[in-house]
């Protein structure tokens, strides 16, 4: 299993938004990559 993961989110508002569509909105959106704990969900 893969330990980081990826995710979008609107700079504006904060949502998550699908990876694909964040990276068509270069300007407005990002991509976060963040790390995964043992059962592949986002460690804090």
């Amino acid at each position: 299993m893969d330990k980081t993961g990826k995710r979008g989110r609107d700079a504006g508002s904060g949502q998550f938004i699908t990876v694909k569509e964040a990276e068509r909105r270069s300007k407005t959106a990002v991509v976060e990559t963040f790390k995964k704990d043992k059962n592949g969900r986002p460690r804090n």
